[in-house]
């Protein structure tokens, strides 16, 4: 698909230090000449908006996302129509995303209309260009989470501009390399899915029925479990374990000003991408922080029960987690390694113990309460070596495919950046691609599962 690929014949500088030179008969044009600022606000009746790194911008609804705004703020968010694009620094791993729908969104956004010479679809593969996500830096306004893009100082800085012909062959090649890409992750990600499932099926049986296949059996009296071997238990969590409920007490959680010190603040994304132990951090607090906060034991096993319900991680080092995260610090007949295992099975246990809400927060009450298989000591620590052995094949497998993706998604974003910048020249190449059958749905061509986290703002609902 790519073979052949050339630069351009001729460049010449830009002027412009994150694109360096460009392919000669491109323009350069102000920001404020291709995009304007959509500032509308007071529609309140119009659905609200989501913006996501595989979908664009979309209905919430159909997001199924896990933030309600209150009604009475609804006059307050901004009108995104089709075809408009919405940035804000929370995206800037993302770039700028193109809206689906009308509807309205964050104030916290910055919404930009293209004029006739930026609808062609160019701009949705320049917004997703690193030089170009990286230079939006220079036009924040504000500290940490806090900032915004000051579209005023964005307005003068300029953009390349290929000719309308050249933008369509752009977007036409990206979009079936796009497709083909796609596809090769969608593949690699069935497989993982399905590796998964082999993994899941070895804990499931050995942490509810043990490593003896004879071992009698009885009732356990719990429907997600079944039958456990006569000899085994079956307690609450609340009887094996002491659970500690983190804490974040000041709001907004984002305030600057307790951040950037010693000790590490983990939040329920990380906990959902750890794997089983949480090695890494992104976020310190400092001691402003650390007061409003409460510090786990390195060693602890955590959950999350906000946002991603249900994940689980055992942590490496010392450690802040917000109220949307709990820790459980096992007694004595309880291992918790075993314990890590047997909540891996009883995901979709503490989903259903979830309420009804728009946030669906599980309380420590409601995890306390839940019963639990509790083998003799010895044993679980047998189940655990079992486990951890015989899953060794599957998580190799896991991990060499994750990697094969990463590496295809970094060919993505410099392919992308290569062409849209002007390093290469797929004129010929684009005329000579078959032409692809659109998504049957009638939407942009995206894949779904691109990635482990959607939404852009991945700022966790406050609790009351």
């Amino acid at each position: 698909m790519i073979e052949g690929l050339k630069p351009y014949a001729e460049y010449k500088e830009s002027g412009l230090p994150w694109l360096g030179r460009c392919p000669s008969h491109w323009s350069v044009r102000r920001t404020k000449i291709l995009f304007h600022e959509r500032v509308q606000k007071g529609f309140p009746n119009e659905p609200l908006l989501a913006a996501t790194q595989t979908k664009g911008v979309i209905k919430k609804d159909d997001y199924g996302t896990r933030t309600v705004t209150a009604q009475k703020d609804l006059h307050l968010l901004k009108l995104v129509e089709v075809g408009d694009y919405v940035i804000s620094l929370r995206s800037f791993q993302g770039g700028i995303e193109v809206a689906h729908c009308r509807g309205i969104i964050s104030p916290a956004y910055t919404v930009l209309k293209p004029s006739q010479s930026a609808t062609s679809g160019y701009y949705s593969h320049f917004f997703k260009a690193k030089p170009f996500i990286d230079s939006l830096s220079l036009f924040v306004t504000g500290i940490r989470e806090g900032q915004n893009i000051d579209y005023e100082r964005m307005s003068r800085a300029e953009m390349p501009l290929p000719c309308e012909d050249e933008q369509a062959a752009i977007v036409r090649f990206l979009d079936y390399a796009n497709r083909k890409i796609d596809g090769f992750i969608r593949a690699k990600r069935k497989l993982i899915g399905l590796l998964n499932e082999q993994k899941q099926a070895i804990i499931q049986r050995a942490v509810t029925r043990g490593l003896d296949p004879d071992a009698p059996l009885k009732p356990s009296g719990i429907s997600w479990l079944g039958d456990i071997p006569a000899h085994w238990e079956a307690k609450r969590v609340k009887q094996t374990t002491r659970i500690l409920r983190g804490k974040f007490s000041h709001r907004p959680r984002n305030d600057p000003s307790f951040y950037d010190g010693k000790y590490p603040f983990i939040q329920t994304g990380a906990v959902a991408r750890a794997g089983k132990f949480i090695a890494s951090y992104k976020q310190t607090l400092n001691e402003k922080g650390l007061s409003v906060s409460k510090l786990f034991p390195s060693g602890t096993l955590v959950m999350t029960i906000a946002a991603n319900i249900g994940d689980v991680a055992i942590l490496t080092f010392e450690a802040c987690f917000p109220d949307s995260i709990v820790g459980f610090v096992p007694a004595g007949k309880l291992d918790r390694d075993y314990l890590y295992f047997v909540f891996l099975c009883m995901k979709d246990e503490l989903l259903r113990e979830a309420p009804v809400n728009t946030q669906g927060n599980l309380s420590i009450e409601r995890i306390g309460t839940m019963w639990i298989p509790l083998p003799p000591l010895l044993e679980q620590e047998q189940i655990t070596k079992y486990i951890e052995t015989e899953t060794i094949p599957l998580n190799t497998a896991i991990t060499r495919t994750e990697r094969e993706i990463a590496l295809m998604q970094e060919y993505r974003t410099r392919l992308t950046a290569d062409i849209v910048t002007g390093k290469l020249d797929v004129r010929e190449a684009a005329a000579r691609l078959p032409d692809l059958p659109t998504d049957p749905a009638g939407e942009p061509f995206t894949d779904e599962v691109l990635g482990y986290t959607d939404v852009l703002d991945e700022i966790e609902p406050e609790e009351s």
